[in-house]
């Protein structure tokens, strides 16, 4: 059951920190994102939105951030995300983030202790779906590809499922960057260059999403430069 009314309480989050992460590409504006809304939880910590939305900026600033911050915001993240599940599991947001900073978390630790996270991530994953597929525009199918591509087949990856995955999250937003992305990586890693190519150009051509810009851009470049690698194997 829910313990808080999220339209009475997004409005306590302050306009200024969702100003600020909206201009995340600056990185001082980030680190401010980041600052208001731990402050505001550490005040509000019964504020559904304000602990999800710090999950957020704590998986932007965990992914993105100084390289020597980054763990302790994806550990921030998790805290954060939890607080979220706990004040309304009814909600995908808080199992998304928690999950979004799990795998993060567990790609900082490399493949042997990372491991470790990977249920709880593919359950937060599986919740999201039950609760709202289309949420953020599929992408819970779009990390469960991601996780079945990453996990080796003995601990539950595969292949198939993870194109699965990541061709439903397609038809919610075709000209996905990341999801395009993700698939790119999938078929280079599966023996298939010339499809990843095509997808890495496509990757390249996508108009930049409004809302998600400075990780569109960041998967751009990484496109550009996975696409150098391919094509130079030729």
């Amino acid at each position: 059951m829910a313990l808080c009314v999220d339209a009475a309480l997004a409005a306590q989050v302050p306009a200024s920190a969702d100003a600020l992460f909206a201009r995340r590409e600056d990185p001082v504006a980030a680190r401010q994102a980041a600052d208001q809304y731990l402050s505001h939880h550490r005040a509000s910590p019964q504020d559904f939105v304000g602990a999800w939305k710090l999950a957020r900026v704590s998986y932007f600033m965990g992914t993105q951030g100084p390289a020597g911050d980054r763990r302790m915001w994806l550990e921030t993240g998790l805290a954060a995300a939890n607080d979220a599940i706990a004040l309304n599991q009814a909600r995908p947001e808080g199992h998304f983030w928690l999950a979004a900073n799990m795998g993060a978390l567990a790609e900082s630790y490399g493949l042997r202790q990372g491991l470790k996270y990977r249920t709880r991530i593919r359950q937060a994953l599986e919740r999201v779906l039950a609760i709202d597929p289309a949420f953020m525009e599929g992408s819970a199918d779009r990390a469960l590809g991601r996780w079945y591509h990453k996990v080796p087949g003995l601990f539950g990856g595969s292949a198939a499922k993870a194109e699965q995955h990541l061709r439903k999250s397609l038809t919610y937003n075709p000209q996905s960057t990341v999801s395009l992305f993700f698939l790119a990586e999938l078929y280079a890693d599966e023996g298939r260059p010339e499809e990843a190519r095509r997808l890495l150009q496509q990757v390249l051509e996508t108009p930049v999403h409004k809302e998600w810009a400075a990780e569109d851009r960041a998967y751009k470049a990484q496109a550009l430069e996975r696409l150098r690698s391919l094509s130079s194997r030729r």
